[in-house]
């Protein structure tokens, strides 16, 4: 008999071992996942984020995609299952805005960020600012149709009245982290990014920024909610997260300022 109750006793506790063991196996499965369209200027701040973000919320996950902010426009009027748009410009949000495909109340112009003109490092250049870009043999821009930097750079290119000269010998970037790359190695004579990228690479000197008064706005990167995201709580808590002290630092030392406009 007392070898029954020892075999039953064996049995019950391997028996809770299993049962436990499902549990925190179904406690894994709990594990949310958030997907956050980004513009491609905020990679080098979205990877350091990230980490942070998923350290003081256990169970949510975040994952990232960066390009153009008119690309991801269009990608989540497609359907793609994001949670979290940001984009380099208000553009892009406003228009999504406009078909419903973002939660309006939940938009914040968190961040502003700088144009600059860019040549490669360590060689000699033709060009001494904006005014005399013409002189670079080849110029790379972003995509003015699709890529928020390009849009800006035609706007200061245009207040100038050098787009038509500088258009007719430019290669366009699909984003602005293409057209950085362009110019870091030597196949761009000169272009135009966002001063956040020129700063994270070394390759690349900064000759100028925009001159004042050439961009009738300032260069604000919004972000929302999308309205058809099944994670709202978690992405609440992402975009409530963007807007802390902790994470405005490490923003501001990729180069942004606190944009301070609030919602909108």
């Amino acid at each position: 008999m007392k070898k029954k109750s020892v075999l039953a006793a064996a049995f019950g506790l391997a028996a809770m071992a299993l049962t436990a063991c499902g549990a925190g196996d179904k406690e894994a499965e709990k594990e949310t996942t958030i997907l956050i369209a980004a513009a491609a200027s905020l990679k080098y701040s979205y990877e350091e984020l990230v980490p942070m973000f998923e350290a003081s919320n256990p169970g949510v996950k975040v994952e990232a995609t960066f390009d153009s902010s008119g690309k991801l426009q269009t990608q989540i009027e497609e359907g793609l299952e994001a949670d979290v748009f940001m984009s380099a410009a208000v553009k892009q949000m406003n228009a999504l805005k406009e078909k419903n495909m973002i939660d309006a109340d939940s938009v914040i112009d968190l961040l502003e960020n700088k144009i600059v003109l860019i040549v490669p490092d360590g060689m000699e250049s033709k060009v001494t600012g904006f005014e005399d870009i013409i002189n670079a043999d080849t110029i790379a821009v972003g995509d003015p149709e699709s890529v928020p930097a390009g849009q800006y750079a035609k706007e200061t290119l245009t207040s100038l009245g050098l787009w038509e000269a500088v258009e007719a010998k430019s290669t366009k970037g699909t984003n602005v982290t293409e057209v950085l790359t362009w110019v870091a190695e030597g196949s761009a004579d000169a272009g135009i990014v966002y001063a956040t990228d020129a700063a994270a690479n070394d390759q690349v000197k900064v000759i100028a920024e925009a001159p004042e008064g050439s961009l009738a706005k300032k260069v604000l990167y919004p972000v929302g909610i999308v309205t058809e995201s099944e994670h709202k709580d978690e992405a609440e808590k992402f975009v409530e997260f963007l807007q802390s002290d902790e994470a405005l630092a490490v923003f501001e030392a990729c180069g942004f300022t606190a944009a301070g406009q609030g919602s909108r």
